[in-house]
């Protein structure tokens, strides 16, 4: 009954519309995530801070965001989408005004979080939306053209900030969100409907006081490797960690109404669906951070060069994002999700048999490729995993892959790192030539991911073949 109304309430331009508010506004808070680490000597130099206390813009946005995550379906069913999109564009709002006035770190800081639980609430509660108000026949296009929205903000986060920067400091940065936001505000009131029937319940406090278990793992996650850790109260905040979210579990499944519905990960083909979503992103996000380090330290190219460099491939990632949506409704998301998984292996396969060093074009088409590959998969897998739920669940499914993608993505860029830092000193330690040594701890990496994503490639085998007939 509720998917009849929603259909018949959103045809035409209000739902022209509507697509439209809700993509710019994950567009943009997308861009605020991914372009801040250009601006980060300016923060370092303009408040005297370290590069490690720098660093807490980007941990303490991911970490916000995890917890985030989860709530997001109790907020779509107890406070309406309309509310809740006016919401989080409001804190969106609020937390760009802090930064931009900010008189030190620590306000700056405070602004950053605020934006933080925006995101980690919007996320998931966009691509929730936009299956719960499209056809399942048609879902793949849909969520094909929000990964169109998510790719390009990948490749234009870096290329804005910099422009921005190029004219002004960092402030016009922050004026640009600042203006956008207010914008979709207004805009909102006209276009954004309560398009999910309200189902009010109580929330459990407790579930979401374990939820930061999420955040304390992500947290030890991102220590490894990282100098004068105290790994005492690491290993302590580990295990508490890892107690607060198996609870969390436990009471998800015992409640009446829990906070997160974790009965969706009991059907087959959304369970590979959660990992194949997440292993692509691992793919996506080791190359967005190790390539550019390779640009520079191995190949002595500019940063400005490394960051132009990243362009092409996020621009193919954005371009086929469309494309494999329709391609997925056509032949069936299983034949898409194995191509894709397959672009994503041979890509890592080529950089992990080639001992040499490679040269920035090629490094440039690899990139490319993997990140093709990204587009065969990610979105394609959300849509499968949700074709797999009964509508009712789809923000409760949206949530877990979100969050889990989130962590294991957090989890996948340590790992890279780790390995590479530890592979190299311990290269050079031994006398071997800092050439030698660097590329060394490169193909470590490239073997370990060329690993992971072969998991990635036999999930994709594993799953069931459920294409829409007709």
């Amino acid at each position: 009954m509720a998917q009849t109304k929603t259909t018949l309430t959103l045809t035409g331009r209000r739902r022209f519309w509507f697509i439209f508010t809700l993509l710019t506004g994950t567009w943009t808070m997308s861009i605020s995530q991914s372009s801040l680490s250009t601006v980060y000597p300016t923060f370092m130099r303009d408040f005297g801070i370290s590069a490690s206390t720098v660093q807490w813009l980007t941990t303490g946005f991911m970490l916000t965001m995890v917890v985030m995550m989860p709530i997001s379906p109790w907020l779509l069913n107890n406070i309406g989408f309309k509310k809740l999109f006016l919401t989080v564009l409001v804190l969106f709002d609020i937390g760009s005004i802090i930064i931009y006035f900010a008189p030190s770190f620590t306000i700056m800081m405070v602004g950053r979080l605020i934006k933080a639980a925006a995101v980690g609430v919007l996320f998931p509660s966009y691509q929730s939306i936009l299956l719960t108000i499209t056809p399942e026949s048609q879902r793949g296009s849909t969520m094909g053209l929000a990964g169109l929205v998510m790719g390009s903000a990948l490749a234009s986060g870096p290329i804005i900030s910099g422009v921005v920067l190029k004219f002004t400091d960092w402030h016009g940065l922050f004026l640009v969100f600042i203006t956008v936001a207010t914008i979709l505000i207004f805009l909102s009131f006209v276009t954004i409907q309560d398009v999910m029937v309200s189902k009010p319940s109580k929330l459990d406090l407790i579930s979401i006081l374990m939820l930061l278990g999420f955040a304390g793992i992500l947290y030890v996650v991102n220590e490894i490797g990282k100098p004068d850790v105290n790994w005492t109260l690491g290993w302590g905040l580990l295990i508490v960690s890892i107690i607060a979210v198996a609870y969390f579990t436990y009471r998800q499944f015992h409640l009446k109404t829990p906070l997160l519905e974790l009965r969706v990960l009991k059907t087959f083909n959304y369970d590979l669906a959660i990992f194949l979503t997440a292993i692509s992103y691992i793919a996506l996000i080791v190359v967005t951070i190790i390539f550019p380090l390779y640009y520079q330290g191995v190949l002595k190219v500019s940063p400005f060069i490394s960051g132009l460099s990243l362009v092409p491939g996020a621009v193919f990632l954005s371009i086929l994002n469309p494309l494999t949506g329709r391609l997925a409704e056509k032949f069936g998301y299983k034949q898409i999700m194995l191509f894709g998984m397959a672009m994503i292996v041979v890509g890592w396969l080529i950089l992990a048999l080639i001992t040499t060093k490679l040269n920035l074009l090629t490094m440039i088409l690899i990139a490319a490729l993997i990140e093709g590959g990204n587009a065969f998969v990610m979105m394609p897998a959300v849509t499968l995993g949700a074709n797999s739920l009964p509508d009712r669940l789809i923000s409760h499914g949206t949530a877990v892959i979100t969050t889990v993608r989130q962590i294991l993505g957090s989890a996948g860029v340590a790992v890279a790192t780790l390995l590479l830092s530890n592979v190299t000193a311990a290269q050079l330690k031994a006398g071997v030539p800092t050439m030698t040594a660097n590329l060394q701890g490169y193909h470590v990496v490239f073997w370990t991911m060329l690993g992971v994503e072969i998991v990635g490639f036999v999930l994709a085998l594993l799953l069931r073949d459920e294409r829409q007939k007709g």
